[in-house]
């Protein structure tokens, strides 16, 4: 047991590179940590890290062991979990990270606390770029494509962007009917909170260029803008899946649709080192069931 725990903390380093950070999430001192992985070098004649004031990065040696032991830990939470999904429901604190559209995964949230209410969600709803195992989440839900290769993942589903506004609004400005005549309307705007940009509008044009849109109106979450184009104030880009029931109840009418070329994914990522425990695989499947379904 005493070799297996070595092995734990040294996966642990390896995936934080930092002593501190395992330390937090084995809950052990920095010097405890520093103390195991000596031991384990020391056993097996190699050093595994390269240490320096300012970084911790594995050794050829580190890399090659790294692979074992992440297999090794796998199988015994595997044979663990054989042993207590025979008699045991779904249950435990779940880590997860959520962008903010709540409107969208608020429903499946519900639903799926009703149906596990044994299994304990710690949700934390941003649209920061985490560090999933860094800052110890057991899954996140995300747009774009995952490029970690630390990390598994599965598509949830797609969506495209769509340019809306209200009836009365385009009664009194006018419907636009090519991307430039955007330049003469109100274009309520998004800016991501963590980089400050404004979100871009994927218009379109035959010659290439781009329209100069207003900045009169701007919000730092794209979710209250459905309510501010349902009130007049002017043309949003909004997700499909925000827009479409103001759009069947006619609150909201879509504008230059054959000018906008959008597809976006949402993706489910969780460690590929941690094999996946019941609370966590109900979760992805269940999300990938309900979130965003095929129509």
């Amino acid at each position: 047991m005493e070799n297996l725990n070595g092995i734990a903390v040294f996966v642990q380093v390896a995936e934080t590179r930092s002593f501190t950070r395992a330390g937090k999430h084995l809950e052990l001192s920095s010097s405890a940590v520093g103390k195991s992985i000596a031991r384990l070098e020391e056993q097996l004649g190699a050093r595994l890290f390269h240490r320096s004031t300012r970084s911790i990065t594995l050794t050829q040696e580190g890399v090659m062991f790294l692979e074992r032991c992440r297999r090794i830990l796998a199988e015994l939470e595997a044979a663990e979990l054989e042993l207590s999904q025979t008699h045991k429901a779904p249950r435990g604190r779940l880590r997860i990270s959520l962008p903010l559209v709540s409107g969208l995964v608020m429903p499946v949230l519900i639903r799926f606390m009703k149906t596990y209410p044994e299994v304990e969600l710690d949700v934390d709803f941003t649209d920061r770029l985490v560090d999933i195992i860094e800052e110890g989440f057991d899954a996140v839900i995300r747009t774009g494509e995952p490029s970690d290769s630390r990390l598994m993942s599965r598509r949830l589903g797609t969506y495209h962007l769509q340019l809306v506004g209200s009836p009365a609004y385009f009664a009194e400005r006018g419907i636009p009917h090519e991307p430039r005549d955007l330049e003469g309307h109100v274009c309520l705007q998004h800016r991501f909170p963590s980089t400050g940009r404004f979100e871009p509008w994927p218009i379109r044009q035959s010659d290439q260029t781009t329209p100069l849109l207003s900045q009169t109106i701007v919000f730092n979450t794209s979710e209250v803008l459905v309510d501010v184009a349902r009130a007049g104030l002017g043309i949003a880009c909004l997700p499909d899946f925000m827009v479409r029931e103001s759009l069947e109840r006619g609150e909201l009418v879509s504008v230059l649709d054959d000018h906008i070329e959008h597809t976006g994914c949402f993706n489910i990522l969780w460690p590929s080192s941690r094999h996946m425990a019941p609370k966590l695989r109900v979760f992805i499947d269940f999300v990938s069931e309900h979130l965003l379904p095929a129509p």
